[in-house]
């Protein structure tokens, strides 16, 4: 070692602790600045992380870190979800980072809970080859993945956590998107992440339960694009027979939507959902056009006045709908036909739902999707 070497001071104890503490905070800070602005979160701004100051006093390492406290008990997990899905202002080492802070929490609330459970399969999907097979995405596959967050974990599952496996089962069953959202899927892996408690956080229940959510993304993806495919199945079917415009407000559009723009919409979801997961989907939209195309083949039916009401109060009180047309009269209503189960879109911002629903019809012009290259 050299003279000038030996004497260049180096930070020690608890020194080094602290500016690790704020280069962590200076890192984090963009990202719920961003967050905060996106969805118009009042937070008063933190002076020192703002200015950028390279070595504060403990007195504003302390203050920013209680700023950061407060910021993470006014996100919402659906919020970060949303967010870290559309943003591209976090990188691979920014869910790394979140992980982090996250998982240091000595206090974990059920968001908290959420949020790392969210930040885990994002890493883990983010990393995992497009190519993986459902097969190979095995406990000791995951666990190896999330190495860099959680080292080297120990393959021995309890038994407890033998569910997830029955709750994916029953999801690779279903044969539509409604039937996963409404069929109680959903809840039944929502009941074992809250049943596991404090045992969340062993780490091989971490790796199981990024396993879970990874691949129940999966499923969720491909009845995502079967649906779309049976819509366009659908919409062709309906233009053999003549027909040139469907009643589908149901899924917030007109009574007598023309075929040919549902098919222009529906290609372009499909373009938007190429990328697995992602956040903003109109998923409430999706299942009803395809309720709404299958009425006018005559596959079901229900009440117009009911497809005419506010979704707002058709998501709570359920709502159906027969589709008519202008030409050949396809899809009306017959005697026989099976009623459409009831839509149970409406999930409260407090549930961080495992899969974002668009709730509020304003929230999405199908005017806009339309329009290739028009970004989200």
């Amino acid at each position: 070692m050299t003279q000038s070497q030996s004497s260049s001071p180096q930070p020690s104890g608890a020194a080094a602790d602290a500016a690790t503490l704020w280069s962590s905070l200076r890192r984090l800070h963009p990202i719920y600045a961003e967050v905060a602005r996106e969805f118009v979160i009042d937070m008063p701004a933190c002076a020192d992380l703002e200015a950028g100051a390279e070595t504060p006093p403990p007195e504003s390492i302390e203050q920013a870190q209680q700023w950061l406290n407060d910021m993470d008990e006014k996100i919402q997990v659906h919020q970060l979800r949303q967010f870290l899905q559309m943003s591209s202002l976090v990188d691979h080492d920014g869910l790394v980072l979140l992980l982090q802070h996250f998982l240091a929490k000595a206090t974990k609330t059920d968001s908290v809970r959420d949020k790392i459970d969210f930040l885990l399969v994002q890493y883990f999907s983010q990393s995992a080859p497009t190519e993986l097979e459902d097969s190979s995405a095995d406990i000791a596959y995951v666990a190896r993945g999330l190495e860099p967050i959680l080292g080297k974990v120990e393959l021995k599952a309890p038994v407890w956590l033998n569910q997830l496996d029955r709750v994916l089962d029953s999801a690779r069953r279903c044969r539509s998107l409604d039937e996963l959202l409404h069929g109680g899927v959903l809840d039944q892996g929502r009941k074992a992440k809250t049943q596991a408690g404090d045992l969340f956080y062993l780490p091989i229940a971490l790796v199981a339960f990024t396993r879970f959510g990874y691949l129940m993304r999966r499923v969720f993806f491909r009845l995502m694009l079967a649906d779309l495919n049976n819509i366009l199945d659908g919409l062709s079917e309906l233009e053999e027979k003549g027909v040139e415009m469907i009643d589908c407000r149901r899924a917030q559009f007109s009574a007598q939507e023309p075929i040919i723009r549902l098919r222009m919409i529906c290609q372009s979801w499909k373009v938007m959902f190429q990328a697995e997961y992602s956040s903003g989907q109109p998923l409430r939209m999706l299942v009803d056009l395809r309720a709404s195309v299958e009425a006018a083949l005559g596959l079901g039916s229900g009440s117009a006045d009911a497809q005419a009401a506010p979704r707002a109060a058709a998501a709570a009180a359920g709502a159906g709908g027969s589709a008519t047309n202008s030409k050949a009269g396809v899809g009306q209503s017959s005697p026989g036909a099976v009623a459409q189960p009831q839509a149970k879109f409406s999930v409260a911002a407090s549930e961080a739902p495992e899969f974002e629903i668009s709730v509020a019809p304003q929230e999405w012009n199908p005017d806009e999707d339309s329009q290739p290259g028009k970004k989200k």
